[in-house]
């Protein structure tokens, strides 16, 4: 599964997060792959995307950064997993972005 965490630098924890960072451990333990992470431009947190099958590895990982990271998480699925849902869901699935991607009578 796909997990998608926003994360905020409490207040005050902007030298100790980046020491951590800069230190390596912001690679979390076996058992996540970091799909991707990007930096908000004002230096004020970010957005980190992990995969797994154990959401207790994320849970744990979250939780090691807690002191210095206000951690909002979510599991997500990505268009082609969303399209035949709401195919099914709604109908055909058809945007001006993704023109008729799924077509269900």
């Amino acid at each position: 599964m796909k997990m998608m965490s926003i994360y905020t630098i409490r207040p005050g924890q902007i030298h100790e997060a980046a020491q951590r960072f800069l230190a390596g451990k912001d690679s979390p333990q076996p058992g996540i792959k970091v799909l991707g992470r990007w930096h908000k431009s004002d230096a004020s947190g970010g957005y980190s995307l992990f995969e797994s099958d154990n959401p207790a590895l994320l849970y744990e990982f979250a939780a090691s950064w807690s002191d210095v990271l206000e951690t909002h998480s979510t599991v997500v699925i990505d268009d082609a997993e969303a399209g035949p849902v709401l195919g099914r869901v709604f109908g055909k699935w058809k945007t001006p972005h993704h023109p008729a991607r799924v077509s269900h009578p």
